[in-house]
């Protein structure tokens, strides 16, 4: 091969390998963010008009994930439809129901078209308040069941899924505040749900271990004709699901997002709980 050839492969090469890195940093995902993204507002919670601002705030965020957020793509996958870890489900002594359930290969889809009616922080201990809205969730999954429902004995494994309309969720978020790099950061401590809803359908396929499909079709209709008893029967874990999706969300997004791009006028964790406090949050964080 002729020197001249040589030297325009190796520059080809080098060409790609640069490209292939630049691509690379591209999309490498950050510990943390240090400047504010342009799509999202901040707010100061001393100012009148926060909370309309606050939930503006919001709503642009869960706008973003839909359209995808690099470090939360890199951990959840897409934001909708989303996959949501497994769900063990136990129900004793209930008039509705007396159930053990299993719920794997869960997916949820719906959270896309969420509105946010309102995003109220508090100026006490800075949890949060937030009512959001979905015109449609769905969830999708593999179930293993034993029990009764409605004084009908399940038994079965199968696939399932679950429809709701019209999902009204209050949302109730404990956080502490934490400092890293200079930034001041939410720590999403516990995340807790009450549901509103219009409708629910449902179907749990191989019912009954697949003994009677006839059976398992008119189980299943009675279900759906009786749905506001079968959402009572499951609601815990219908709520459970709820608050395990926004709970990894949070999470990971405020660990991720600084509070002060949210809430310029956040206070300090040494200002809010005092240096010794203060101090304690870090080092938890540190250790997680």
């Amino acid at each position: 091969m002729s020197s001249t050839r040589l030297g325009c492969l190796c520059g080809w090469l080098i060409a790609i390998i640069l490209s292939l890195n630049e691509i690379h940093l591209e999309v490498e995902a950050v510990a943390y963010y240090t400047e504010k993204p342009a799509w999202l507002p901040s707010c100061r919670i001393y100012e009148p008009g926060f909370t309309k601002c606050s939930t503006n705030s919001i709503q642009k965020l869960l706008d973003q994930l839909n359209v995808g957020i690099p470090e939360v793509l890199e951990r959840f996958g897409p934001f909708d439809p989303m996959k949501v870890r497994d769900i063990v489900f136990k129900q004793d002594n209930n008039e509705v129901a007396t159930i053990r359930a299993n719920l794997t290969e869960v997916v949820v889809k719906g959270f896309a078209k969420t509105t946010v009616k309102e995003s109220r922080v508090s100026k006490k201990d800075f949890g949060w308040q937030t009512k959001i809205y979905l015109p449609k969730m769905r969830l999708d999954g593999k179930y293993d069941m034993a029990g009764r429902i409605l004084l009908i004995p399940l038994s079965g494994s199968g696939k399932i899924f679950i429809e709701i309309d019209d999902l009204d969720i209050l949302l109730l978020t404990k956080t502490r505040l934490y400092e890293k790099g200079g930034f001041t950061f939410d720590n999403v401590t516990a995340v807790r749900a009450q549901l509103n809803i219009s409708k629910v359908r449902t179907y749990l396929d191989n019912l009954f271990n697949g003994r009677s499909k006839e059976v398992e079709r008119s189980t299943n209709e009675f279900f759906n004709e009786n749905w506001r008893d079968f959402y009572e029967a499951l609601k815990p874990l219908i709520v459970e699901t709820v608050e395990n999706i926004l709970y990894d969300v949070m999470g990971t997004v405020f660990h991720l997002i600084p509070a002060n791009f949210f809430v310029e006028d956040i206070p300090t964790p040494q200002q809010l709980y005092g240096p010794k406090q203060a101090a304690s949050e870090g080092k938890k964080i540190s250790t997680k």
